[in-house]
């Protein structure tokens, strides 16, 4: 019998490898639709957008959906942006993302702000995954990041909204979940938003 982390990387795999297949023509059209759904979500209507909310995006690796443009919109809407950077092996640091700045590899060859770049606490995240099912579950690339960092803003008492972004073939039946798994709030494909 599988363990439950051998259980994920074969999951991980499965999917990864099906979104690897989607063209770039395809994720790219994928990703505007995906921009336009995730303006749905109820964390970005104008009423609760303010402008001192921070969101947390992710510049795009390998395959993933591109959020460029959500982050755009959001933007206009008056969003503070910011951006993961990964600092050692264990833990990641969100910093500010100003249009011009200068950005920096960081590790599974991300790019980001440098450490010149003021440190936020966002209050909503959108973040990449691998697999996703309709519970929230949520299976990332393995290293645990994105779980350390929750934590570490849930134990600020920042109340943080983490909405998936994959495109809708990374869906799974169930996601299996461990003790130190965040459920997702909300995921955002090229389909209609959808909250968990």
């Amino acid at each position: 019998m599988r363990s439950l982390p051998d259980t994920k990387s074969a999951l991980r795999k499965d999917v990864l490898a099906r979104r690897n297949q989607l063209g770039d023509a395809n994720r790219i059209e994928m990703s505007l639709r995906a921009a336009k759904f995730g303006l749905q979500a109820p964390q970005f209507s104008t009423d609760n957008l303010l402008t001192s909310t921070v969101v947390s995006g992710f510049l795009p690796i390998r395959s993933e959906i591109d959020p460029r443009p959500l982050m755009a919109e959001l933007t206009r809407l008056g969003a503070q942006l910011c951006l993961p950077m990964v600092t050692s092996k264990t833990s990641l640091e969100f910093r500010l993302m100003v249009r011009g700045a200068p950005l920096i590899e960081s590790a599974f060859g991300t790019i980001g702000p440098d450490e010149n770049a003021a440190v936020l606490d966002p209050q909503i995240l959108l973040m990449p995954l691998s697999v996703f099912d309709n519970r929230g579950g949520r299976i990332g690339y393995g290293g645990g990041f994105y779980d350390r960092a929750i934590k570490k803003l849930l134990d600020k008492d920042i109340k943080v909204h983490l909405l998936g972004m994959g495109f809708s073939i990374q869906e799974v039946e169930e996601v299996p979940m461990e003790k130190h798994d965040q459920f997702l709030h909300g995921i955002i494909t090229e389909k209609p938003y959808r909250s968990f």
